[in-house]
């Protein structure tokens, strides 16, 4: 910790360097035919405008009936966006397009397997097959607006139809990423009180076939034992008529969807005007504690951002091509593969599997199969290309005319080959910040009136006014060459709503920190912390620096230390545990694991596996951690708090600083030569979020 006027103060505020890099301009026929080239947005969209800017934004939707208040301010920091309005989000992603699209692609399913074949499903096949599920999920399984249902699926076009299906009815989902277990299902079905699970009996991964079913009888008894038990089970088969999975069907509990559906078929269910504050979904992220936090999101407010910056930032028009290779289980995916562009009539793309699968090459000719013109993934996925097929993407006949970068920061070099490779040197790029709780875009540049800067997300979005605070609430200035928090100083209509049950969780850990007097409904005195450091150089382009809080981005993905070590802490004979993040070539980040065993315990090699299995079965292999060390102790203040961010730098080879004031400080030379070995390690400098993690205990 650094020492600030008598006060701690977070590493977030020691001054970071790096150089500066070049503009990249957007070339000029993608700005011809760009759907945002006119400047004037910037004005139209300044802060003496605000909040009737958004306007702009709503006005691209359905509205059942229009709203009278654009936003409310009365019970900060609870915004209240599109005020007395009604609208229904299925509509606008389906119903509308009919006229004009109903034989268009809507969505284009390419399966893992290459010898599979692709097909599209049409708006209209999406608008029959949407309503059959409706009417299952309210005739059959009797849910009504406001229920809640979680959707534990992985990427098949059964999954936005879904999706699409509760928003058609105003029941809540809550999709869960495919990829977790079974437990960490089970436990958002719990805190959301849902009473049907929604499952696919297999998938496939890395050339496997995945039984994905066995996972809900797990997730069943976790809710169970959590206090919600789950009615029923609908479970869509990957192939028509062919049971992937080797769980048995629970009779009276478990359905098949696609039987179901005969009872269905055709059927015509009205979609519901739903007041614009209605929750649409509930996204669970990890948090600093050991609870996920469902994010719940309103259906106005996101609905209008989604489609307004899917469609400037995005570009996409309805007669683009386009693939977002993130996964629906995260906000990305909703936001920008379902929401966003189905709202405005474009065709999207889902692709099943892994982007390597069977090698480097397959994104590159699923792009060229199908004429994709616009591509969105993360900079894991990017490295991950780059290693595996750096020149892949010569060899194939497509043509980006615009690239989105999501999930985390991108190294320069990384974005040189993401813009000269795989772009062509022909297309835009737009490198974003935002956040689960977010909704959409919060920095990047608008992609035919900014130039690209290489690591650099951009200014504030449209309507978004982002300012960096040190631990004192006071603003670090422009080129100061100093990191802070990033904060946003306005609402804006993306913005969840709450943390679903817990109002106080939400104030304490997104507006407490910088609100300046708890009483006033002036949106001026509520700024959102984004728990992001960042610096700003004095043009204005923000560099995000990754969390200031414990929580790790594994590929994109934010998973939370204390959820971690929580699930570690189950493992009968570790004593404590602590995880920190690891630089990583592929992912960015993965964890590592230090446990200390109770004591008579000696068998180290037995707790190390039963730690990496027990997180895997609790959380999923996302999490898998890179190393587990079994260590005599871990380093701890005299008030007993394990520091992290000194096992952070062992991990990666930086320097510890500082120890002598910790109440064993002789335990980090032992941690040192465990996990360097006897012989120093050359330090590195180390980037900004690891050498922060752990800063603020």
């Amino acid at each position: 910790m650094a020492i600030e006027h008598g006060r701690e103060a977070s590493e977030a505020q020691i001054a970071v360097h790096w150089r500066e890099e070049e503009y990249v301009r957007p070339p000029a026929r993608f700005v011809g035919q760009a759907n945002l080239a006119d400047p004037t947005v910037l004005e139209r969209f300044s802060e003496k405008n605000f909040p009737e800017c958004f306007r702009e934004y709503a006005d691209m939707l359905h509205w059942d009936r229009y709203w009278h208040t654009t936003l409310d301010t009365s019970r900060p920091p609870f915004w209240k966006w599109f005020a007395g309005g009604k609208l229904n989000a299925c509509y606008n992603c389906v119903d509308r397009h009919l006229a004009k699209h109903r034989n268009k692609a809507a969505l284009i399913f390419v399966p893992e397997p290459e010898d599979e074949p692709i097909y599209a499903v049409t708006y209209q096949e999406l608008f029959t097959r949407v309503n059959e599920v409706a009417a299952i999920l309210r005739d059959f399984c009797g849910l009504s607006a406001g229920d809640r249902v979680t959707i534990h699926m992985p990427m098949i076009p059964e999954l936005p139809i879904t999706m699409l299906a509760c928003a058609r009815l105003g029941i809540i989902h809550s999709v869960v990423f495919g990829g977790f277990s079974g437990e960490a299902a089970g436990r958002r079905a719990a805190d959301s009180g849902s009473r049907v699970m929604i499952y696919a009996d297999g998938y496939y991964r890395n050339g496997k076939p995945i039984d994905h079913k066995a996972s809900a009888d797990i997730a069943l008894d976790v809710a169970e034992k959590e206090g919600t038990k789950v009615e029923r089970v609908l479970v869509w088969r990957r192939h028509h008529g062919q049971y992937l999975s080797s769980t048995a069907m629970v009779a009276g509990r478990d359905y098949f969807i696609d039987e179901l559906v005969r009872q269905f078929a055709r059927a015509k269910v009205d979609p519901l005007p739903m007041d614009a504050e209605a929750p649409l979904f509930l996204m669970y992220t990890s948090g600093t504690t050991g609870k996920p936090k469902g994010c719940q999101h309103r259906t106005g407010g996101y609905m209008a951002y989604v489609t307004g910056t899917s469609r400037y930032y995005q570009d996409i028009h309805p007669e683009d091509v386009y693939w977002c290779m993130a996964d629906i289980g995260w906000i990305t995916g909703h936001s920008y593969i379902v929401y966003g562009p189905l709202s405005l009539g474009a065709t999207s793309v889902l692709y099943e599997g892994v982007p390597t699968c069977p090698d480097a090459g397959r994104p590159w000719r699923i792009a060229e199969r199908l004429d994709v013109n616009i591509f969105h993934t993360s900079p894991t996925a990017i490295r991950m290309l780059r290693k595996a097929g750096p020149n892949e993407p010569k060899k194939y006949n497509y043509q980006f005319k615009h690239m989105t970068t999501v999930g985390e920061p991108i190294e320069p070099e990384a974005w040189r080959w993401y813009h000269e490779v795989v772009g062509k040197s022909e297309a835009v790029i737009v490198d974003t910040w935002w956040q689960t709780e977010n909704g959409g875009f919060l920095c990047t540049t608008i992609p035919a009136l900014h130039p690209m800067k290489p690591g650099s997300a951009g200014p504030g979005a449209l309507g978004i006014y982002p300012i960096i605070y040190d631990e004192m609430s006071r603003e670090i200035p422009a080129g100061s060459g100093k990191a802070g928090n990033i904060c946003i100083r306005n609402p804006w209509p993306g913005i969840m709503q709450t943390i679903w049950g817990d109002d106080d969780r939400f104030v304490k850990q997104y507006y407490s920190k910088y609100c300046r007097n708890a009483n006033s409904q002036d949106w001026r005195d509520w700024p959102y912390f984004a728990a992001d450091g960042a610096v700003l150089p004095s043009d204005g382009y923000f560099r995000i620096l990754g969390r200031v809080d414990d929580v790790i981005n594994v590929a994109g993905h934010r998973l939370g230390t204390k959820e971690l070590e929580s699930a570690c802490l189950t493992v009968p004979d570790v004593a404590e545990a602590a995880v920190v993040p690891v630089v990583d070539e592929i992912k960015g980040r993965v964890p590592a694991v230090y446990v200390s065993l109770k004591p008579g315990v000696s068998d180290g090699q037995r707790v190390s596996e039963q730690v990496i299995g027990t997180i895997e079965a609790i959380i999923g292999k996302i999490a898998r951690p890179k190393a587990v060390y079994v260590v005599p102790d871990l380093p701890k203040t005299r008030s007993g708090k394990i520091m992290r961010r000194v096992l952070a730098a062992i991990s990666n080879a930086m320097d510890t600083g500082d120890v002598t004031t910790l109440a064993n400080p002789e335990i980090v030379e032992e941690i040192r030569l465990q996990v360097q070995g006897k012989e120093p390690v050359a330090l590195k400098e180390g980037p900004e979020d690891v050498k922060q993690f752990g800063a603020v205990e």
